[in-house]
């Protein structure tokens, strides 16, 4: 068969209500749309469901040949939805793609009573919106980014301002790549994509390496940027004893190393209150530098 034929073939199956093959080029713009407009259309009725829809309405177009079908395709992709850009949006959206292929196809086929139904595509993206945006949130915000910052803090303590601007295109590229493996994954393994990217040992492997060393981090930088010294010293039988000293040579960075550790066992027993800890460390700092003994 010439390519001409082929051509005409693939035009009529088209014309037809034939659903249009799903490339790499088309699950790259619909991530790149998702990830670009992700929060700007925000609003308390249905969170991010404008965004998810703008990034699957090329795909969309693509699938559904007629206007009812791609409407009401449309539709259930404004209902509401909200999660982690990255996790969450990469691997849902791939997943969302393969589930709409799959519909288009048994529609077009003449199997519709057979087809993903609406409300499996719109409870798969419900039911994992929440979990995986718990695990992005943890890695991205809570671990690759502040692993990012004490990196750069070196040149920002020097003024340089690559201090501020390295972990910020760091942080952009670094999570725009993965995210996109995430939608590769969702579109190729379908619903068994969760498990694997979450359960997977490679990226098991990451999450554990990313967990040492954000937590490593944390350290380096409790140690180099929390200052907290005593003054208190005393003379017995002529001979001065620095408290401070004392307790360098037990252990190096003690007295930081408690604020940092009472900070967290408040954090751990009474929440994310950042406000109450430091209006709590402003008044104890207060307090114990006034008698003198910080």
């Amino acid at each position: 068969m010439g390519t001409n034929e082929k051509s005409k073939d693939l035009s009529t199956d088209q014309a037809n209500g034939f659903p249009e093959k799903i490339t790499k080029k088309d699950l790259h713009r619909a991530w790149f749309r998702w990830w670009y407009v992700n929060e700007i259309p925000h609003n308390y009725e249905t969170m991010i469901a404008p965004s998810f829809l703008w990034a699957m309405m090329p795909i969309l177009k693509k699938l559904y040949k007629k206007a009812e079908d791609l409407k009401e395709a449309y539709k259930r992709h404004l209902l509401f939805f909200n999660t982690q850009c990255i996790w969450g949006g990469g691997t849902i959206l791939g997943i969302t793609i393969s589930l709409e292929e799959e519909r288009a196809k048994a529609i077009a086929e003449g199997r519709k009573e057979e087809a993903v139904t609406p409300e499996v595509i719109n409870n798969t993206k419900v039911g994992l919106m929440g979990p995986l945006a718990g695990i992005g949130d943890a890695i991205d915000s809570g671990t690759v980014q502040y692993i990012l910052i004490a990196l750069a803090l070196p040149w920002a303590q020097a003024g340089n301002p690559l201090g501020a601007l390295i972990p910020w295109v760091a942080f952009v590229t670094i999570t725009y790549l993965y995210g996109f493996y995430f939608v590769r994954a969702g579109y190729s393994l379908g619903r068994a994509a969760v498990a694997e990217i979450v359960s997977g040992k490679r990226i098991r492997s990451i999450i554990d390496g990313l967990s040492v060393l954000g937590t490593f981090m944390m350290g380096v930088l409790a140690a180099s940027y929390v200052n907290v010294s005593t003054p208190l010293k005393w003379t017995i039988s002529g001979k001065e004893f620095v408290l401070q000293q004392i307790l360098d040579k037990i252990l190096p960075g003690m007295l930081p190393l408690l604020v940092v550790m009472s900070v967290y066992l408040y954090f751990s027993r009474k929440g994310l209150k950042i406000i109450q800890v430091l209006m709590w460390l402003i008044v104890i700092f207060a307090v114990l530098g006034f008698i003198g003994i910080l």
